[in-house]
Order: C-alpha cells, then structure tokens, then sequence
C-alpha cells in the first residue's frame, strides 16, 4: 500500500469537489466572472486526479478514498458557502395583528432591514404580513430578532433569483457583475 498516492488521491478529489461545490453555488447565485474562473482550475485538477486514479484503479482501496474525498470535498464545500453566505434571501414573516409589540416593524428597520408591510386575512383574523430582503450573512440574525419580537411569527424564507428596483437595487448590481 502506497501512502504518498492515497493522500495524493484523496486531496486531489478533495479540492476538485469542493471546488465544483462552490463553483455550482456561484452560478446559481449569478456570479459570472467568479463561477468561471473557479471552472478552470477545477477542470485543471479533476483531469491530474483522475488520470491518477486511473493510473491505480487495481486497488479497492483507492477507489474508497477517491469516494471519500469526493464526499468529504462536497460537505466542506457546502460549509465554505455557508460561511461565505452568498446572495439575498427574502423573508416573509406574519404575525396575528392583536397585541403586537407597537414598533415591530421600527425594531426591524433600525436593525437595518428593509421591510415592506401589509395586511391580510387568517383562518383566526387579521394578520401583519412583512416582506424583508435581507443578505444571507444576516439570516440568523433576522429570524432570532423576528422570534424576540414576537414569538408566535410565521416565518418563510426563499433565495430571490431576479430582483429589480427599491433601495436595494445599486448595491445587487455590484455583487452580480462580480
């Protein structure tokens, strides 16, 4: 058993899914300069990675480890866009409209989030409905603001693949020519 090529192995599959993690996660969130230059040294290293694989295809067990750098590069990855945390999310929170805290909306603001209101109408009565565009290295702190607020919100939250005009528009356009 050589340990110098099941390292090389590992490590070479290690970066080349990872890579091709994040790649992924930059196209959908339209990052048109990033996601391409990423390709090309994840191509790069996939074609060195698997020529040696395939160069030591005999033994089981670097074909166990060319999987676990595979899986161990996708959930590293994910992590690494997590911390990243790119792109928006928008935040639908509803409330009951009784007995809501009298500045729930103010609290929002000055925490700086933009937030656009409206009523609707519940199973039980009328119902505070907010929708709040928020970058996503905010999210926790959004939703344990939402929940101190008021603990009884409602809280949908999704990743807006078009947004166009309000105060936010000027600082998108700068993340997506990037």
């Amino acid at each position: 058993m050589d340990w110098s090529i099941l390292i090389q192995i590992f490590v070479i599959n290690f970066c080349y899914v990872t890579l091709s993690t994040l790649r992924f996660m930059l196209t959908m969130k339209g990052y048109r300069i990033v996601a391409p230059l990423v390709s090309m040294a994840e191509i790069t290293i996939y074609i060195v990675g698997l020529s040696l694989v395939l160069d030591h295809v005999d033994q089981p067990l670097n074909i166990f480890i060319y999987a676990l750098g595979y899986a161990v590069g996708v959930s590293v990855g994910i992590k690494i866009e997590d911390y990243l945390a790119l792109g928006y999310i928008m935040v639908t929170v509803i409330v009951p409209d009784d007995g809501l805290k009298p500045n729930f909306t103010a609290d929002l603001r000055d925490n700086g989030f933009g937030v656009t209101k409206h009523y609707g109408e519940g199973k039980d009565g009328q119902r505070l409905v907010l929708e709040i565009l928020s970058p996503r290295k905010n999210e926790r702190r959004l939703y344990r603001l939402i929940k101190e607020l008021d603990e009884r919100a409602f809280i949908i939250s999704h990743e807006p693949k078009y947004i166009s005009g309000g105060f936010w528009t000027k600082k998108i356009k700068r993340h997506q020519s990037k």
